[in-house]
Protein backbone atom coordinates (compact mmCIF):
# COMPACT_ATOMS: atom_id res chain seq x y z
CA UNK A 1 0.00 0.00 0.00
CA UNK A 2 1.59 3.56 -1.13
CA UNK A 3 -0.74 5.74 0.97
CA UNK A 4 0.91 9.05 -0.44
CA UNK A 5 -0.82 8.09 -4.07
CA UNK A 6 -3.63 9.97 -2.37
CA UNK A 7 -1.39 13.49 -2.99
CA UNK A 8 -1.04 15.51 -5.92
CA UNK A 9 1.83 18.13 -5.21
CA UNK A 10 3.73 21.30 -7.03
CA UNK A 11 6.86 21.22 -8.32
CA UNK A 12 9.23 24.08 -7.30
CA UNK A 13 10.33 25.68 -10.50
CA UNK A 14 10.89 24.71 -14.21
CA UNK A 15 13.96 21.66 -13.26
CA UNK A 16 13.59 19.07 -10.22
CA UNK A 17 16.43 20.21 -7.47
CA UNK A 18 18.50 17.04 -6.13
CA UNK A 19 16.78 17.51 -2.54
CA UNK A 20 13.29 17.56 -4.21
CA UNK A 21 13.96 15.03 -6.61
CA UNK A 22 15.22 12.67 -3.35
CA UNK A 23 12.06 13.64 -1.21
CA UNK A 24 9.24 13.16 -4.13
CA UNK A 25 11.17 9.98 -4.95
CA UNK A 26 10.79 8.59 -1.40
CA UNK A 27 7.20 10.11 -0.90
CA UNK A 28 5.97 8.41 -4.46
CA UNK A 29 3.51 11.33 -4.96
CA UNK A 30 0.25 9.79 -6.74
CA UNK A 31 0.33 13.45 -8.95
CA UNK A 32 1.91 16.33 -10.07
CA UNK A 33 0.57 19.87 -10.93
CA UNK A 34 2.18 22.10 -12.96
CA UNK A 35 1.67 26.10 -12.84
CA UNK A 36 3.59 29.17 -14.77
CA UNK A 37 6.72 28.88 -12.53
CA UNK A 38 7.21 25.31 -14.12
CA UNK A 39 7.23 26.02 -17.81
CA UNK A 40 9.85 28.39 -19.69
CA UNK A 41 10.13 26.58 -23.35
CA UNK A 42 8.30 23.44 -24.76
CA UNK A 43 11.43 21.29 -24.63
CA UNK A 44 11.96 22.17 -20.92
CA UNK A 45 8.45 21.28 -20.00
CA UNK A 46 8.62 17.84 -21.95
CA UNK A 47 12.01 17.40 -20.10
CA UNK A 48 10.32 17.89 -16.77
CA UNK A 49 7.59 15.34 -17.17
CA UNK A 50 9.72 13.04 -17.75
CA UNK A 51 11.90 13.61 -14.96
CA UNK A 52 8.78 13.07 -12.69
CA UNK A 53 7.45 9.88 -14.45
CA UNK A 54 11.04 8.84 -14.12
CA UNK A 55 10.96 9.48 -10.15
CA UNK A 56 7.55 7.46 -9.99
CA UNK A 57 7.26 3.71 -9.58
CA UNK A 58 3.77 3.84 -11.23
CA UNK A 59 3.08 6.26 -13.92
CA UNK A 60 1.76 9.79 -11.77
CA UNK A 61 -1.18 12.39 -12.69
CA UNK A 62 -0.01 14.92 -14.41
CA UNK A 63 -2.72 18.09 -13.59
CA UNK A 64 -2.62 21.24 -15.28
CA UNK A 65 -5.43 24.49 -14.99
CA UNK A 66 -5.97 24.64 -18.54
CA UNK A 67 -9.04 26.05 -18.94
CA UNK A 68 -8.04 29.39 -21.22
CA UNK A 69 -7.72 33.16 -20.86
CA UNK A 70 -6.24 33.92 -17.91
CA UNK A 71 -6.14 30.77 -16.41
CA UNK A 72 -4.06 28.59 -19.22
CA UNK A 73 -0.74 27.73 -17.92
CA UNK A 74 0.61 27.27 -21.15
CA UNK A 75 0.19 30.42 -22.43
CA UNK A 76 3.72 30.79 -21.27
CA UNK A 77 5.27 29.47 -24.25
CA UNK A 78 2.14 29.35 -26.76
CA UNK A 79 -1.14 31.33 -27.70
CA UNK A 80 -3.53 32.41 -25.50
CA UNK A 81 -6.77 30.30 -25.77
CA UNK A 82 -10.13 32.04 -25.36
CA UNK A 83 -11.31 32.27 -21.98
CA UNK A 84 -15.26 30.76 -21.21
CA UNK A 85 -16.61 34.35 -21.58
CA UNK A 86 -15.08 34.52 -24.99
CA UNK A 87 -16.38 31.73 -26.37
CA UNK A 88 -19.55 32.47 -24.90
CA UNK A 89 -20.00 35.91 -25.82
CA UNK A 90 -18.57 35.29 -29.63
CA UNK A 91 -18.91 32.08 -30.01
CA UNK A 92 -20.98 28.87 -30.47
CA UNK A 93 -21.09 25.29 -28.90
CA UNK A 94 -18.64 24.07 -31.89
CA UNK A 95 -16.78 26.69 -31.01
CA UNK A 96 -16.26 25.39 -27.16
CA UNK A 97 -15.96 22.17 -28.30
CA UNK A 98 -13.21 22.82 -30.92
CA UNK A 99 -11.62 24.72 -28.06
CA UNK A 100 -11.92 21.40 -25.70
CA UNK A 101 -10.18 19.34 -28.44
CA UNK A 102 -7.46 21.43 -29.45
CA UNK A 103 -6.76 21.82 -25.58
CA UNK A 104 -6.93 18.17 -25.22
CA UNK A 105 -4.75 17.69 -27.97
CA UNK A 106 -1.59 19.94 -26.84
CA UNK A 107 -1.65 18.75 -23.09
CA UNK A 108 -1.52 15.07 -24.86
CA UNK A 109 1.36 16.73 -26.44
CA UNK A 110 3.06 16.94 -23.34
CA UNK A 111 2.00 13.83 -21.33
CA UNK A 112 -0.31 16.03 -18.80
CA UNK A 113 -3.45 13.55 -18.39
CA UNK A 114 -6.01 15.18 -15.86
CA UNK A 115 -6.67 18.83 -16.68
CA UNK A 116 -8.48 20.42 -14.25
CA UNK A 117 -11.99 22.06 -16.09
CA UNK A 118 -14.65 22.68 -16.68
CA UNK A 119 -15.41 25.06 -14.42
CA UNK A 120 -19.12 24.57 -13.30
CA UNK A 121 -20.16 27.34 -11.46
CA UNK A 122 -22.57 29.90 -12.89
CA UNK A 123 -21.29 33.15 -13.90
CA UNK A 124 -22.89 35.75 -11.44
CA UNK A 125 -21.20 39.10 -12.20
CA UNK A 126 -20.66 42.33 -10.50
CA UNK A 127 -18.43 43.11 -7.67
CA UNK A 128 -18.15 39.19 -6.37
CA UNK A 129 -14.89 38.98 -5.82
CA UNK A 130 -14.43 35.22 -5.65
CA UNK A 131 -11.86 34.07 -8.57
CA UNK A 132 -14.40 33.14 -10.98
CA UNK A 133 -14.79 36.50 -13.08
CA UNK A 134 -14.24 35.16 -16.83
CA UNK A 135 -13.74 31.47 -16.42
CA UNK A 136 -17.82 30.66 -16.09
CA UNK A 137 -19.70 28.67 -18.72
CA UNK A 138 -23.49 30.40 -18.75
CA UNK A 139 -25.13 32.76 -16.57
CA UNK A 140 -27.78 30.12 -15.98
CA UNK A 141 -27.96 26.29 -15.25
CA UNK A 142 -28.71 25.22 -18.68
CA UNK A 143 -26.09 27.51 -20.67
CA UNK A 144 -23.26 26.38 -18.32
CA UNK A 145 -25.10 22.81 -18.71
CA UNK A 146 -24.62 23.00 -22.84
CA UNK A 147 -21.21 24.81 -23.06
CA UNK A 148 -19.43 23.00 -20.33
CA UNK A 149 -20.29 19.51 -21.36
CA UNK A 150 -19.67 20.51 -24.89
CA UNK A 151 -15.47 21.50 -23.81
CA UNK A 152 -15.95 18.09 -21.87
CA UNK A 153 -16.42 16.13 -25.05
CA UNK A 154 -13.76 17.73 -26.79
CA UNK A 155 -11.28 17.87 -24.06
CA UNK A 156 -11.79 13.72 -23.48
CA UNK A 157 -11.82 13.26 -27.00
CA UNK A 158 -8.41 13.39 -26.90
CA UNK A 159 -7.75 10.78 -23.81
CA UNK A 160 -7.40 13.87 -21.03
CA UNK A 161 -8.93 13.20 -18.36
CA UNK A 162 -11.38 16.04 -17.09
CA UNK A 163 -12.41 17.86 -13.70
CA UNK A 164 -15.50 19.47 -12.81
CA UNK A 165 -15.16 22.08 -10.50
CA UNK A 166 -15.77 23.61 -7.45
CA UNK A 167 -18.63 21.67 -5.51
CA UNK A 168 -20.76 22.79 -3.98
CA UNK A 169 -20.08 26.01 -5.62
CA UNK A 170 -18.64 28.84 -5.47
CA UNK A 171 -20.79 31.33 -7.63
CA UNK A 172 -22.19 32.81 -5.01
CA UNK A 173 -19.15 33.49 -2.85
CA UNK A 174 -18.25 37.63 -1.98
CA UNK A 175 -14.52 36.35 -1.31
CA UNK A 176 -11.99 34.71 -2.62
CA UNK A 177 -11.07 31.13 -1.22
CA UNK A 178 -7.45 31.93 -2.07
CA UNK A 179 -7.19 34.34 0.73
CA UNK A 180 -10.29 33.68 3.15
CA UNK A 181 -12.82 31.17 3.47
CA UNK A 182 -16.46 32.24 1.46
CA UNK A 183 -19.59 31.83 3.63
CA UNK A 184 -22.10 31.20 0.99
CA UNK A 185 -25.45 31.72 3.01
CA UNK A 186 -27.86 29.35 0.22
CA UNK A 187 -30.06 26.49 1.49
CA UNK A 188 -30.30 23.43 -0.10
CA UNK A 189 -33.61 24.05 -1.95
CA UNK A 190 -31.91 27.06 -3.79
CA UNK A 191 -28.54 25.00 -4.28
CA UNK A 192 -30.80 22.10 -5.94
CA UNK A 193 -32.56 24.84 -7.84
CA UNK A 194 -29.92 26.64 -9.68
CA UNK A 195 -26.21 25.94 -8.62
CA UNK A 196 -26.03 22.32 -8.72
CA UNK A 197 -27.77 21.65 -11.83
CA UNK A 198 -24.28 21.82 -14.05
CA UNK A 199 -22.91 19.24 -11.63
CA UNK A 200 -25.89 16.93 -11.88
CA UNK A 201 -26.30 17.31 -15.55
CA UNK A 202 -22.64 16.18 -15.97
CA UNK A 203 -22.22 13.60 -12.87
CA UNK A 204 -21.40 10.73 -15.21
CA UNK A 205 -19.63 12.56 -17.73
CA UNK A 206 -16.44 14.07 -15.90
CA UNK A 207 -13.66 12.08 -14.57
CA UNK A 208 -13.02 13.51 -11.44
CA UNK A 209 -14.66 15.78 -9.11
CA UNK A 210 -13.11 18.80 -7.17
CA UNK A 211 -14.31 20.20 -3.86
CA UNK A 212 -14.10 24.00 -2.98
CA UNK A 213 -13.43 25.38 0.40
CA UNK A 214 -16.60 27.67 1.48
CA UNK A 215 -18.80 27.03 4.35
CA UNK A 216 -22.26 26.79 3.96
CA UNK A 217 -23.99 27.65 7.72
CA UNK A 218 -27.65 26.60 5.71
CA UNK A 219 -26.72 22.77 5.14
CA UNK A 220 -23.89 21.63 7.35
CA UNK A 221 -23.25 22.22 11.06
CA UNK A 222 -20.26 20.67 11.38
CA UNK A 223 -18.00 23.86 11.10
CA UNK A 224 -15.74 22.53 8.12
CA UNK A 225 -15.45 24.00 4.92
CA UNK A 226 -17.38 22.04 2.19
CA UNK A 227 -13.85 20.31 1.30
CA UNK A 228 -13.02 19.13 4.44
CA UNK A 229 -17.17 18.30 5.53
CA UNK A 230 -18.47 14.61 5.14
CA UNK A 231 -21.86 15.57 4.58
CA UNK A 232 -20.62 17.14 1.21
CA UNK A 233 -18.15 15.38 -0.17
CA UNK A 234 -19.89 12.03 0.99
CA UNK A 235 -23.24 11.92 1.29
CA UNK A 236 -24.20 14.75 -1.23
CA UNK A 237 -21.44 13.95 -4.11
CA UNK A 238 -21.11 10.25 -3.70
CA UNK A 239 -24.37 9.07 -2.56
CA UNK A 240 -26.98 11.68 -2.93
CA UNK A 241 -25.74 12.62 -6.31
CA UNK A 242 -24.61 9.30 -7.26
CA UNK A 243 -20.65 10.21 -8.28
CA UNK A 244 -18.77 7.30 -9.25
CA UNK A 245 -15.29 8.93 -10.14
CA UNK A 246 -12.40 10.25 -8.26
CA UNK A 247 -12.85 13.45 -5.77
CA UNK A 248 -9.71 15.77 -4.83
CA UNK A 249 -9.78 18.74 -2.86
CA UNK A 250 -8.67 22.23 -3.99
CA UNK A 251 -5.74 23.37 -3.69
CA UNK A 252 -5.18 22.95 0.60
CA UNK A 253 -2.30 26.07 0.08
CA UNK A 254 -5.06 28.37 -0.35
CA UNK A 255 -5.96 31.33 2.29
CA UNK A 256 -9.02 29.10 2.86
CA UNK A 257 -7.43 26.16 4.68
CA UNK A 258 -4.29 27.50 5.33
CA UNK A 259 -5.54 30.19 8.15
CA UNK A 260 -7.42 27.99 10.16
CA UNK A 261 -6.10 24.08 9.79
CA UNK A 262 -2.43 22.84 10.52
CA UNK A 263 -1.54 21.00 6.40
CA UNK A 264 -1.67 17.60 8.80
CA UNK A 265 -4.87 18.35 10.38
CA UNK A 266 -6.22 19.69 6.88
CA UNK A 267 -5.07 16.09 5.04
CA UNK A 268 -6.67 14.02 7.47
CA UNK A 269 -10.11 15.51 7.79
CA UNK A 270 -10.05 15.40 4.11
CA UNK A 271 -9.66 12.51 3.51
CA UNK A 272 -11.73 11.29 5.79
CA UNK A 273 -14.01 13.55 4.30
CA UNK A 274 -14.26 11.17 1.40
CA UNK A 275 -12.14 12.93 -1.06
CA UNK A 276 -9.69 10.60 -2.99
CA UNK A 277 -6.93 12.92 -3.54
CA UNK A 278 -5.93 15.87 -1.83
CA UNK A 279 -3.95 19.04 -3.96
CA UNK A 280 -0.69 20.46 -1.90
CA UNK A 281 0.15 23.05 -5.13
CA UNK A 282 2.78 24.93 -3.87
CA UNK A 283 5.23 23.42 -0.94
CA UNK A 284 6.13 20.02 -1.88
CA UNK A 285 8.48 20.40 1.20
CA UNK A 286 5.62 19.97 3.13
CA UNK A 287 5.09 16.38 1.57
CA UNK A 288 6.11 14.28 4.56
CA UNK A 289 3.80 16.37 6.64
CA UNK A 290 0.88 15.87 4.56
CA UNK A 291 1.67 11.54 4.20
CA UNK A 292 1.67 12.19 8.37
CA UNK A 293 -2.34 13.30 8.05
CA UNK A 294 -2.99 10.17 5.29
CA UNK A 295 -1.50 7.73 7.99
CA UNK A 296 -3.98 9.08 10.50
CA UNK A 297 -6.94 7.41 8.85
CA UNK A 298 -8.12 4.20 9.16
CA UNK A 299 -6.45 1.48 7.04
CA UNK A 300 -10.08 0.65 5.67
CA UNK A 301 -10.81 3.82 4.06
CA UNK A 302 -7.34 4.29 3.23
CA UNK A 303 -7.52 1.34 0.73
CA UNK A 304 -11.09 2.26 -0.46
CA UNK A 305 -9.39 5.59 -2.08
CA UNK A 306 -6.05 4.08 -3.31
CA UNK A 307 -8.23 1.05 -4.55
CA UNK A 308 -10.40 3.76 -6.71
CA UNK A 309 -7.08 5.82 -7.71
CA UNK A 310 -4.97 2.21 -8.97
CA UNK A 311 -8.12 1.41 -11.31
CA UNK A 312 -8.45 4.69 -12.36
CA UNK A 313 -4.97 5.37 -13.49
CA UNK A 314 -5.29 1.90 -15.21
CA UNK A 315 -6.80 4.24 -17.78
CA UNK A 316 -3.78 6.36 -18.36
CA UNK A 317 -1.89 6.39 -21.62
CA UNK A 318 1.86 6.13 -22.47
CA UNK A 319 3.80 8.66 -22.19
CA UNK A 320 4.51 10.88 -26.13
CA UNK A 321 7.46 11.92 -27.73
CA UNK A 322 7.09 15.57 -27.86
CA UNK A 323 7.18 17.07 -31.20
CA UNK A 324 8.15 21.14 -31.73
CA UNK A 325 6.18 20.81 -34.79
CA UNK A 326 2.99 19.25 -33.85
CA UNK A 327 3.09 22.36 -30.85
CA UNK A 328 3.47 24.51 -33.34
CA UNK A 329 0.55 23.32 -35.12
CA UNK A 330 -1.69 23.49 -32.11
CA UNK A 331 -0.44 26.73 -31.15
CA UNK A 332 -1.38 27.99 -34.52
CA UNK A 333 -4.77 26.37 -34.35
CA UNK A 334 -5.34 28.01 -30.73
CA UNK A 335 -4.42 31.17 -32.30
CA UNK A 336 -6.86 31.01 -35.43
CA UNK A 337 -9.71 29.82 -32.55
CA UNK A 338 -9.17 33.10 -31.15
CA UNK A 339 -9.08 35.15 -33.68
CA UNK A 340 -12.54 33.97 -34.88
CA UNK A 341 -14.20 35.07 -32.02
CA UNK A 342 -12.06 38.40 -30.87
CA UNK A 343 -9.92 39.39 -33.89
CA UNK A 344 -6.37 38.61 -34.35
CA UNK A 345 -4.83 41.62 -32.93
CA UNK A 346 -7.06 41.14 -29.62
CA UNK A 347 -6.26 37.75 -29.65
CA UNK A 348 -2.48 38.27 -29.66
CA UNK A 349 -2.48 39.44 -26.83
CA UNK A 350 -2.56 37.84 -23.09
CA UNK A 351 -5.08 38.88 -20.53
CA UNK A 352 -4.42 40.55 -17.81
CA UNK A 353 -3.42 38.20 -14.83
CA UNK A 354 -5.84 39.98 -12.49
CA UNK A 355 -6.39 36.97 -10.23
CA UNK A 356 -5.95 36.66 -6.60
CA UNK A 357 -2.91 34.04 -5.54
CA UNK A 358 -2.57 31.57 -2.69
CA UNK A 359 -0.43 33.43 -0.36
CA UNK A 360 2.10 31.00 0.04
CA UNK A 361 2.53 30.46 -3.91
CA UNK A 362 5.65 31.33 -5.04
CA UNK A 363 6.43 32.67 -8.82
Amino acid sequence: MRPAQILITGVDGPELGLEEAKRLREIQPGGYILFGRNIKSPKQLSKLIHDLYDLSKEPPLLCIDQEGGRVARLREIGREPPSAKELIDHGTVDHIRRHGALTGGLLKLFGFNLDLCPVLDISFQGDLDNSLRNRCYGHDPDEVTRNARAFNEGLRSQGVFSCGKHFPGYSRAHIDPHHELPTIERTREELEAWEWIPFKNLIHEVDFQMIGHAFYPWLDSSGFPSSLSRFFVTEMLREYLGYRGLVMTDDLDMGAIINQYSLKEAVRQSVQAGNDMVLLCHRNQLAPEALEGILQVSDRELEDRLERISDWKKKLQPLPTFSQSEFDRLNDEIFRLRAELIGAERASVHSTEDGKRSPVEKY
